[in-house]
């Protein structure tokens, strides 16, 4: 991939804003060299110490289907102790097979899920970054070649811009002038082929998502109100959390709480991760894509829900700064296309129609 060097610049600064002294963990698989290497660097020379971890590719399918009740129930306390007293975090995503867990039994997913929440929380109370190197797996999951894939990732990453950050900037600006329209709206409205859901955000702040956290971004989201959502909505871009790859989603809301779901593939998993716990039954984001750079979805949610005119509701734990309240150990992102004779309201003004912003 082109841009190696910019790419760890854009992390190292942008995203982590790296100080002296601070320990940074850097976590990915070995398929990630070019970028880990750079980064190492990068970090080097900020004064700060470079914690990379990188796995062997098959790591995770080894782990799924070698672990036991200890591994499933629990996590090694050395882990907790390091997510204690680094500074930042950036996770890379770097898979040698999209769909390598699509075997595991999505009950022993969830369960390792609950036994982690601790640590979850720790790593969330710090500074922390996502984002993805370009592999020929994830080339084959968005179905493209592998030269186009990593152009893909170039643009949607800002990239192929002479100054990222401030490409990011002029996003930023665009997602602050639509939070000052959706800030005192009420109820949000969506609607699309199989979708009629109607949902409360009055009270609630919406979230500029720059790239800060996540790269690539291009999101406004916020927490809708527990008990508000209403009606039906078709999420027809297909998922793959954990590898598994579930699509056509049709949930049915009452009170805020899923009353029916199903899928047309991946339907055990979905059932599953809504049984998790009580909270997973219930929405915790409601998030807006506005990054025109990533016009198709790939298969990795870090990507496809920032699709510009998409919307994406997320079953789970709520981002406490939305002054959302739900709690799960889920966080799990669906995405609804509204590019095609789709509409998002807000108190009965029309903020996105057929994937435009009015």
């Amino acid at each position: 991939m082109n841009h190696v060097d910019g790419f760890a610049r854009l992390l190292t600064d942008y995203c982590l804003e790296v100080q002296p002294g601070q320990q940074i963990l850097v976590q990915s698989s070995t398929l990630a060299a070019p970028l880990l290497l750079a980064l190492q660097r990068e970090i080097l020379e900020r004064d700060a110490w470079p914690l990379i971890r990188a796995s062997l590719p098959g790591a995770d399918e080894v782990f799924w289907n070698a672990a036991r009740d200890l591994h499933l129930d629990g996590f090694p306390t050395a882990e907790l102790a390091e997510a204690e007293e680094i500074d930042a975090s950036l996770r890379i995503q770097a898979t040698d097979n999209a769909n390598a867990l699509a075997g595991v039994d999505p009950a022993r997913l969830s369960r390792a899920a609950r036994s982690r929440a601790p640590l979850r929380e720790v790593a969330l109370a710090r500074r922390w970054a996502i984002t993805l190197w370009p592999t020929a797996a994830a080339a084959q999951q968005a179905g493209m070649g592998t030269r186009e894939f990593e152009d893909f990732v170039t643009r949607a990453l800002f990239l192929d811009h002479d100054d990222p950050p401030a490409a990011w900037g002029e996003l930023r600006a665009f997602q602050a002038a639509l939070i000052e329209r959706l800030t005192p709206k009420r109820e949000i409205h969506i609607q699309a082929e199989g979708t009629n859901l109607r949902l409360t955000v009055d009270g609630r702040t919406w979230i500029n998502s720059d790239g800060k956290r996540n790269m690539p971004s291009g999101e406004v989201f916020t927490g809708p109100h527990e008990t508000s959502a209403e009606g039906v909505i078709r999420f027809t871009i297909p998922t793959s959390p954990r590898g598994v790859v579930v699509e056509d989603v049709t949930l049915e809301f009452h009170a805020g709480r899923v009353v029916r779901a199903h899928a047309e593939r991946g339907n055990d998993y979905l059932q599953a991760t809504l049984a998790t716990d009580e909270g997973a039954r219930y929405l915790g984001e409601l998030g807006i894509g506005t990054n025109f750079g990533i016009d198709r979805p790939i298969g990795a949610i870090l990507f496809d829900e920032k699709i510009g005119g998409t919307v994406h509701l997320a079953l789970g734990r709520s981002y406490p700064e939305t002054g959302g309240t739900n709690d799960s150990v889920v966080h799990w992102d669906l995405i609804c296309d509204l590019r095609e004779g789709g509409t998002l309201s807000a108190d009965g003004e029309t903020i996105l129609a057929d994937g435009a912003f009015t």
